[in-house]
């Protein structure tokens, strides 16, 4: 497996830390070169430094994923820098919390552009590139649980995340005659600095409690189903979502309900 991804080239939204951090990470092991893209600079140059002794290349560029000038400049600089790309994950996301009745504009905005708007024109690149190189790309693009099911105060940011689910099974559909797979992932309650933050309480503890399996999912484990997806294994599989959730979809059991 590690000569398939050898020498291939991945662009990363949302990578400096969390799940995109780990998606590089894993990449970089095997060989693949790497585009970092992430809005805090200080966090990206943290990861960059982290993987200096990968056995891949990896560069970085810092910017907001939905604003289209950076997208363009994720995929061309790849390709100056790497001479073509096979892998694009459309990673960054914003989660913003508020009740249905009193939701601000500003939020819903900042979710669409982010998640919608980012992924959609990141994933268009991306597909002229392939395209044009005559390469099967892969994208993979990130979900969640919320697009399945209710989640309470998550009710733009969940509309959001099932709008990626479509589009996923949309292009799956329309980039399938190019030999371009398009697949989402939908974690569930996930371990990272973000989710920590965002969530008062024992994060791990609760989710623990709250999911089938008793274990909370890892980055480790989405990027371990991202690098599925990536691989010649999954050549055939397009236009699919695949839940990472312990189970939790299932119930849907909601902490403290």
């Amino acid at each position: 497996m590690s000569d398939y991804y050898k020498n291939k080239t991945a662009v990363i939204t949302g990578a400096a830390i969390g799940i995109g951090y780990e998606i590089a990470v894993q990449l970089l092991q095997l060989g693949v070169n790497v585009l970092m893209n992430d809005i805090d600079q200080e966090a990206l140059d943290k990861a960059l430094k982290s993987v200096e002794n990968f056995e891949g290349d990896c560069i970085g560029i810092v910017g907001d994923s939905a604003n289209l000038t950076l997208i363009d400049a994720l995929i061309e600089t790849a390709v100056e820098k790497f001479g073509a790309i096979h892998f694009v994950i459309a990673n960054s996301g914003i989660t913003t919390f508020g009740d249905f009745l009193n939701y601000a504009p500003e939020n819903f905005e900042k979710v669409v552009n982010v998640n919608l708007k980012g992924t959609f024109y990141l994933a268009q690149k991306a597909a002229k590139q392939f395209i044009k190189q005559k390469i099967p790309g892969r994208i993979v693009l990130m979900s969640s649980v919320t697009g399945h099911t209710f989640h309470p105060d998550l009710t733009a940011y969940g509309m959001s995340k099932a709008a990626i689910i479509y589009l996923a099974k949309n292009l799956g559909v329309e980039l399938a005659k190019y030999n371009i797979t398009v697949n989402a992932i939908s974690p569930g309650a996930t371990l990272t600095d973000r989710t920590i933050e965002l969530e008062n309480g024992d994060y791990q503890k609760i989710w623990e409690q709250t999911t089938p399996s008793g274990k909370v999912t890892t980055p480790k484990e989405i990027a371990h189903t991202t690098l599925f997806l990536l691989s010649e294994n999954a050549s055939n599989i397009t236009g699919q979502t695949i839940v990472v959730d312990g189970g939790w979809t299932s119930l849907s059991p909601k902490p403290g309900m």
